[in-house]
């Protein structure tokens, strides 16, 4: 069994910073993309941003410039560092992980508020 577990969430203020962490333990072998995604309340849940085994990154336009995400391959570890924060990045923010076959795995979630 496969189990992501996210920490770094938080209450901050805007302008502030935030580090999410999500570690990945069990049976899963051959990691290929490493993410994070969010669900803000009555919206769909969006990617925010992915990394591949060798490092290549992808953002959303409304976090590039202020969110940096790395991973460890030995510690099947990804975060997501979170600067400049605004408001409207608040939401649940869930760790992805999908191995070469395409399955993916979903953390349970850590909520991310920024007060004006």
């Amino acid at each position: 069994q496969v189990q992501l577990v996210e920490s770094g969430g938080g209450l901050v203020q805007a302008g502030g910073s935030l580090r999410l962490s999500c570690a990945a333990s069990g049976s899963i072998t051959s990691i290929n993309v490493m993410g994070w995604y969010r669900q803000a309340p009555g919206k769909q849940r969006e990617l925010v941003a992915t990394i591949t085994r060798i490092d290549s990154t992808n953002y959303a336009d409304s976090v590039k410039g202020r969110f940096t995400i790395s991973r460890d391959n030995a510690k099947k570890t990804v975060s997501l560092q979170m600067n400049s924060l605004k408001p409207e990045d608040t939401a649940v923010y869930y760790c992805n992980v999908e191995n070469v076959f395409r399955v993916k795995y979903w953390g349970q979630g850590t909520q991310v508020t920024v007060s004006s």
